[in-house]
């Protein structure tokens, strides 16, 4: 069985980037959001859609995936376009080479439990890092991306900034290791080379 690392943090803590120089296979979280139009979406104040919720996000059908991907090395995930808060078809996922998964994404806390529940062999990190900074990347990379309107960015990237001290203290509740950026990286290094995983916190 392959081990998993579950890659949590703010949005705009660098969790992708992390996956993406790890060398590990990655699991974008992301992808198992609902469709916009599913019904009982929950709605923020004004009537938006809350996609900071977890229930606009498919917990199961993701650590369905990663117990696929585990144990056999291969999965299906749903293809999502955020810009269009749609799904727009399915890839196949081919991890049967790689020595690590990892999975990232803002709703990463949602299944260490769920993973544990499967016997599969996980852990969870936090990536901990300035809001400020989490703030400023996140909205550049919102606008150069075109998510989302950018009165909806505004709004959201505020009410992420006061809600980040809540969500860290509820990530180390739910099991999540805090560890700086550079710690990070050196523990999806270990890993990779099938090391122990065994987490530091920074």
């Amino acid at each position: 069985m392959k081990p998993i690392i579950l890659l949590a943090g703010p949005s705009g803590s660098g969790k992708t980037r992390l996956g993406r120089h790890s060398g590990a296979f990655i699991l974008r979280l992301d992808d198992f959001y609902l469709d916009e139009d599913s019904p009982d979406m929950p709605r923020a104040p004004g009537g938006f859609i809350d996609w900071d919720n977890p229930l606009t996000w498919d917990a199961e059908a993701a650590v369905r995936a990663l117990a696929s991907l585990a144990v056999s090395g291969t999965a299906t995930a749903p293809a999502y376009d955020i810009s269009t808060s749609q799904r727009v078809g399915t890839r196949d996922l081919d991890a049967r080479d790689a020595r690590l998964i990892v999975a990232e994404g803002i709703f990463a806390t949602e299944l260490l439990a769920l993973c544990l529940r499967e016997r599969l062999d996980a852990r969870g990190i936090w990536v901990d890092r300035h809001r400020a900074g989490n703030w400023w990347r996140r909205l550049n990379r919102d606008l150069h991306d075109h998510r989302k309107p950018v009165p909806m960015l505004l709004r959201r990237g505020a009410q992420l900034f006061q809600a980040e001290p809540a969500l860290r203290r509820a990530a180390i509740a739910k099991g999540f290791s805090p560890l700086s950026y550079a710690a990070t990286q050196a523990a999806l290094s270990t890993a990779k080379q099938d090391g122990p995983l065994i987490i530091a916190n920074t």
